[in-house]
């Protein structure tokens, strides 16, 4: 297999994000929020397009999929019905001197990585004793150099209240995933919408997870949004390999086909019984090459009829499925494909980025479907009013079909970088000629290429090169 390595460093990445208005960090002002990140506007151009993209794909454009939008805050035994009260944590140790908190797993990781040796531990089915044990034996200290406590379990879900006095009987939590909603909606759904089995149903939102790892930018985050699907069947009629596998070949092809990634930088790593959740038959992640290393974009489970039976129990509700034909009762099983549209958004920064060495600049060669702008607009000189006039005119005319920036800082070499930086395919530059002879200027990003182009064809040849 050949040597693969990241497209480019994270603090690369970082400093693209906050220089082109991609990604800035929360409440920047005041000195920051650890783990927390707002979307500029171009960040939020292209979070957009991967949402839209994948609710098209995965939703629309299926017979056998209904969608959802169900509420961050749900009643608070749904959390207990689906073990995440009681399990939803993160093994974690403190610094004895500074009091700064960090994943033991990633310490770990951090350590092996510095040290390697023979045969090294799988810290990703590594228990809580295991990992406290191995700290221990290896006198693992924290970042800072300081001595560090004992793994603890620390719980990752946000907890709130509703109404004026705050006790346990206004608790509630801010919802750790999207799915739940989804399972405790199920009767609904099969009672309104006229569905059979095999069926899926998806969502798209924010989730909420009280995360203690820094130093991953977007990856991993206190406020993220997640797309998941729960895809339930008949384990008697289905065969549930045959429909993972179709699964894991729609994740693939999504990734690589519609968002444009390198397949060179995506792997599958099924996990071991010992990291699997006691109820899944299987599950594989999809992982991508961070600049910080291989790491989950995207997982699926089958998860077998677990959480309709612990929502039933929890709740008393009949959940079972009736076959229409047969009129066979049962609880229908369930895989669930579950991405991170932050982790996708990540990923395609970074595989889209390229320094073009022979021309001195920073190039984010993003799937045009994806990029921020689809044009740019530019007058040649912006103090002349027949060119800025001119150019207005065409970049009015072109708004009303693409997404177009407008630029007339600087010289026209500055604009083009800058524009290479967002990720904008191609330029149109208004020059003296488009004045006298009625020609434009088009420029692509990728080569840097530049093309001639009559401006009554422009449209005509922007369809095309845009299809």
């Amino acid at each position: 297999m050949p040597d693969i390595k990241p497209t480019t460093s994270l603090e690369e990445i970082v400093s693209l994000a906050k220089r082109r208005g991609f990604v800035y960090q929360t409440s920047e002002i005041y000195g920051g929020l650890a783990n927390a990140y707002e979307y500029g506007p171009a960040g939020v151009e292209i979070l957009r397009k991967i949402k839209n993209l994948w609710w098209d794909f995965f939703i629309s454009k299926r017979e056998d999929m209904l969608g959802l939008d169900s509420q961050i805050i749900l009643h608070p035994k749904t959390w207990e019905a689906s073990g995440h009260v009681g399990s939803f944590t993160d093994p974690m140790v403190e610094d004895k001197v500074s009091h700064k908190r960090y994943r033991a797993d990633h310490l770990i990781e951090a350590w092996l990585a510095k040290n390697p040796i023979n045969n090294p531990p799988s810290v990703e089915s590594m228990k809580s004793e295991e990992m406290n044990r191995f700290l221990q034996e290896n006198k693992v200290k924290s970042p800072d150099g300081n001595e560090i406590s004992e793994v603890k379990n620390f719980n990752l879900l946000f907890e709130s209240s509703i109404g004026v006095v705050a006790d346990e009987s206004s608790k509630v939590y801010l919802r750790g995933e999207t799915a739940q909603g989804i399972f405790s909606n199920f009767k609904q759904i099969l009672d309104s919408n006229r569905v059979k089995l095999p069926f899926g149903v998806g969502q798209v939102g924010k989730s909420f997870r009280n995360e203690i790892t820094t130093g991953q930018f977007v990856f991993r985050t206190l406020e993220f949004e997640q797309a998941e699907i729960e895809y339930f069947f008949d384990p008697e009629t289905s065969d549930w390999q045959a429909l993972f596998n179709d699964w894991q070949e729609k994740m693939w092809y999504f990734v690589t086909e519609i968002l444009g990634i390198d397949a060179s930088r995506l792997r599958w790593r099924r996990h071991e019984d010992s990291e699997r959740s006691f109820y899944s038959k299987d599950t594989y992640d999809l992982e991508y090459l961070y600049p910080f290393g291989w790491k989950e974009l995207w997982g699926i489970a089958y998860r077998t009829d677990y959480d309709l039976k612990q929502h039933m129990q929890f709740s008393g509700k009949n959940l079972e499925y009736t076959d229409p034909f047969t009129m066979k009762k049962f609880v229908p099983h369930v895989i669930e494909p579950a991405v991170g549209i932050n982790r996708l958004f990540l990923m395609v920064l970074c595989d889209a980025f390229h320094q073009d060495e022979s021309k001195n600049r920073l190039v984010l060669k993003l799937d045009q479907r994806l990029a921020p702008y689809q044009l740019a607009v530019f007058p040649l000189l912006k103090n002349k009013e027949e060119l800025v006039a001119k150019a207005r005119e065409v970049f009015v005319n072109l708004s009303k079909k693409y997404r177009v920036a407008w630029d007339e800082r600087g010289n026209i070499g500055k604009r083009y970088l800058s524009q290479d930086e967002l990720g904008t395919p191609y330029c149109v530059t208004i020059d003296f000629d488009t004045l006298e002879k009625g020609t434009v200027t088009i420029r692509r990003r990728d080569d840097a290429s530049q093309e001639i182009v009559e401006l009554a064809e422009l449209e005509q040849k922007l369809a095309l090169m845009l299809a």
